[in-house]
């Protein structure tokens, strides 16, 4: 006896499979709408600031804080739209973009293609920096490192 796919094909009519594809396409879309991307929620701004005090133990408390760089924002929904684990790192994938005068787009951009924002990759290695071989003590290294290289290599300066 032969059960190769020559005997599924012969068996099974054309209907069938087409219906099948059908089905398969109707239902795709259905799924990816049903599934819910979980954002973190904006931070609420404070609308008044507290009343200044005299007294200098409690200056402090009345320093209002920085408000968020939007662009963290902005990259925060970005990778949790492609639900990257590395979504808690939008902060420093910003700050070593600045620090290291490169567009704050690039490494996440980077990140994205060699390990899918960090759904892959070995030696906490999410850019694929050395072909992938090259190890880092943790992500937030490799963050600043290839920043840093990325700084000063001729390519990427004075780049917007």
């Amino acid at each position: 006896m032969h059960f190769g796919y020559s005997y599924v094909r012969g068996k099974v009519p054309t209907i069938t499979k087409q219906l099948t594809v059908a089905i398969g396409l109707i239902a795709l879309p259905v799924a990816l709408r049903l599934e819910k991307v979980h954002a973190s929620p904006e931070p609420i701004p404070n609308k008044q600031p507290p009343p200044a005090s005299a007294d200098p133990k409690h200056a402090l408390q009345n320093v209002p804080a920085t408000a968020p760089d939007p662009r963290t924002i902005r990259l925060q929904k970005f990778f949790a739209k492609l639900h990257c684990p590395v979504q808690y790192l939008a902060e420093d994938f910003v700050r070593a973009a600045d620090d290291n005068q490169l567009d704050w787009r690039l490494l996440p951009s980077i990140s994205v293609i060699e390990s899918g924002g960090g759904k892959a990759y070995r030696n906490n290695n999410i850019f694929g920096w050395a072909n992938g071989l090259e190890p880092f003590p943790s992500i937030r290294a490799a963050i600043h490192h290839v920043a840093f290289k990325l700084g000063k290599s001729p390519l990427y300066q004075n780049r917007d």
